[in-house]
């Protein structure tokens, strides 16, 4: 980079929008390579059922009967072909369904069994960390390691950093083209200044929103978030008297594989058995039965406790959040500790939730899906846009950020969009002063090598 990427302009009345301008230049340089992976990963992720049935049908479908087998058959027939700890049971939710049941094995390995329930035949087993795994984990960031999950909380921040101060650079102020409309050919730059413009104005509310609703999987704000709400009685409902719950680390789902199968409100609660000196004697046929004459509507998740002191826990999450459902059962006499509703949930727990559902096209049916991928294919629209547009217009050798504004006061309004969200999200707050301190660094030594290099 070379001095006159920084220099500074003229004080004009374009010095706010200057000012917005460079900023909206650094989050995009920032951020947008990991968002558009992000928008890839989560427009896949959507259609997560669609993808594992078309994988693996063979493995899901079965010749329905009248009679089925009881569940410990089915856990029997899996231990068999996969030696381990059964970690997890999905009972079908009809008779054309197989029952699906997760292996812990050595060294932490998971495998998913899939099992006829009438006759307990095993028709197939694959890695629990398939491909709709492998897309999530990429989504998360997780499967690079704990540290780089907190770029979800950067990511998105930065993300609606660059919505609102794309919405002020778009802003027509007399003009009439590049505001609703695309000028020019592709050959021109024009073409993709427009297109930029145009797709952000129309695609900003959801990519605001996929960034919002994004937040309760990051590793500082989405645990601190749920820590308080807690706390303050606006999240998880309190566990009755008998039963003993505590918070558990780490935070992020991705690091307890039973969690992920969890409402996002109830990830950190482990619940303990009022009877914790007692031996595990619950079966997983009692259980099943119990959880079916709690109501529990199939195919729920089944997670069974490592820790005899710890409850049994089976919950649905259909696709509308208000009729999720948690119950835990006493793993000594099999009696419901909890059983907890989203209108059980505090009001913010609720619109996390909501979010959440919303987040991943559940809510709403198909519609969701489409808007929320109409978001994910405009993120890659607006990167390519811009990288398009930067390049036509570059300097030769040069990184080419726009000029900084002479006056510091050019920085209020841009202040009034960033520090809220510094304040709100803790990382982008940090993220942001770094950012500032490396363009002083810049603006410094470009002051020096300047006059150096003209002497």
């Amino acid at each position: 980079m070379t001095g006159s990427d920084v220099r500074s302009a003229d004080a004009s009345p374009n010095a706010a929008y200057r000012a917005f301008w460079r900023w909206h230049f650094y989050a995009g340089l920032l951020v947008m390579p990991v968002l558009m992976l992000m928008a890839l990963t989560g427009g896949l992720y959507l259609f997560k059922d669609e993808i594992e049935q078309f994988q693996h049908r063979s493995l899901m479908e079965v010749a329905p009967a009248a009679a089925s087998l009881p569940p410990q058959a089915w856990s029997d027939a899996a231990v068999a072909a996969a030696p381990g700890r059964v970690a997890q049971v999905i009972p079908p939710a009809d008779a054309s369904q197989a029952a699906r049941l997760v292996i812990e094995q050595a060294g932490g390995v998971r495998t998913a069994v899939f099992v006829n329930p009438h006759d307990a035949h095993v028709l197939g087993a694959i890695p629990e960390d398939g491909f709709t795994q492998l897309v999530k984990r990429l989504h998360s960031l997780d499967i690079a390691g704990p540290v780089f999950n907190l770029l979800v909380e950067v990511v998105a921040g930065w993300a609606i950093v660059m919505v609102a101060t794309g919405i002020v650079l778009w802003w027509p102020r007399g003009n009439s083209g590049g505001v609703v409309t695309v000028r020019a050919t592709p050959a021109k730059r024009v073409f993709w200044r427009d297109l930029h413009a145009v797709t952000g104005v129309f695609a900003g509310a959801v990519i605001v929103f996929l960034a919002v609703t994004g937040m309760p999987w990051s590793a500082v704000w989405g645990k601190e978030v749920r820590k308080f709400t807690t706390e303050a009685g606006w999240g998880r409902p309190s566990i009755p008297t008998g039963a003993a719950a505590s918070g558990h680390d780490p935070a992020h789902a991705g690091h307890n594989p039973d969690a992920s199968a969890l409402p996002w409100a109830l990830q950190e609660t482990d619940v303990h058995s009022s009877h914790q000196h007692h031996a595990m004697t619950l079966s997983l046929d009692d259980a099943v039965a119990r959880f079916d004459d709690a109501g529990l509507k199939r195919p729920y998740t089944l997670a069974i406790p490592a820790d005899p002191g710890k409850a049994w826990t089976a919950s649905s999450i259909p696709d509308q959040v208000e009729q999720m459902r948690t119950v835990y059962l006493d793993s000594a006499d099999g009696s419901v500790i909890a059983d907890i509703g989203y209108g059980q949930f505090g009001p913010a727990a609720k619109a996390i939730e909501w979010g959440i559902s919303v987040h991943q096209g559940k809510q709403f049916g198909l519609g969701n899906k489409l808007l929320m991928l109409a978001g994910c294919i405009a993120i890659w629209l607006l990167g390519i846009s811009a990288l398009t547009m930067w390049w036509k217009r570059r300097p030769k050798g040069r990184l080419a950020a726009p000029p900084r504004p002479a006056s510091a006061g050019a920085y209020i309004g841009l202040a009034a969009v960033i520090v809220p969200l510094a304040i709100i999200y803790p990382l982008v707050g940090a993220s942001l002063i770094a950012a500032l301190v490396i363009d002083l660094v810049i603006q410094r030594v470009a002051r020096v090598v300047k006059p150096a290099a003209q002497s």
